[in-house]
């Protein structure tokens, strides 16, 4: 693409939003009240307020390789203070998304540099759940249950933070698993259970 079309489609998309309501963009200066903390992959394929039907100022978003959440991130970390803290989402979100390249670069055997400590994380979450992912014959059956365990064990993750922790008692908020089909366009809630993982965890992580 020209990268002149870009700022073309950028005056239009302004005309849009004014032909719509002449205060759009007076109003989205004025501050964010989002409702969500949306922490997902960077993969280009992944529209995210697109997905969600969502307009810019609902969803605070954090984007990166096979959407992690580790504690030693500071970025990850600084954002899920932020939002969590400072705007009071109400739901946090980890989702994951089929055909996910970062996960099915955890899984091959081979030397990648300087991405080795980052899908280290990865290929911790298989060793975690090796007894069932072995059992599945299918490699690609096998990867996409991979990306749903991720997206489970991130979702564990935000909840050993005292940010999730003490939301969660002080106003209810709630995490939730997704999983984005690229291949039929669905988004697939894993219902993960954000109660229960707490309980479980609580005898060591509980930061109250």
């Amino acid at each position: 693409m020209d990268l002149n079309r870009v700022f073309e489609n950028n005056e239009k998309w302004i005309q849009e939003k004014l032909a719509k309501d002449n205060a759009y963009f007076h109003k989205l200066g004025k501050g964010q009240s989002p409702q969500f903390l949306y922490i997902g992959c960077s993969d280009s394929r992944v529209d995210v307020e697109g997905l969600m039907g969502l307009e810019p100022g609902e969803a605070f978003v954090h984007r990166n390789i096979a959407n992690m959440v580790i504690a030693t991130d500071l970025n990850a970390m600084s954002v899920v203070e932020y939002a969590v803290n400072h705007l009071k989402v109400a739901d946090v979100v980890v989702c994951g998304h089929y055909a996910c390249g970062g996960v099915k670069a955890a899984m091959l055997s081979e030397d990648l540099g300087l991405l080795n400590p980052w899908l280290r994380s990865i290929r911790d979450v298989y060793r975690l759940h090796a007894e069932e992912l072995n059992t599945i014959e299918d490699e690609n059956k096998r990867y996409d249950r991979l990306i749903e365990l991720n997206v489970q064990e991130q979702c564990v993750n935000l909840i050993k933070t005292a940010a999730i922790q003490k939301a969660v008692r002080d106003r209810g908020l709630k995490v939730h698993g997704w999983v984005f089909d690229v291949h039929s366009g669905k988004l697939i809630d894993l219902k993960i259970d954000f109660a229960a993982i707490l309980e479980n965890i609580r005898k060591i992580y509980h930061l109250d």
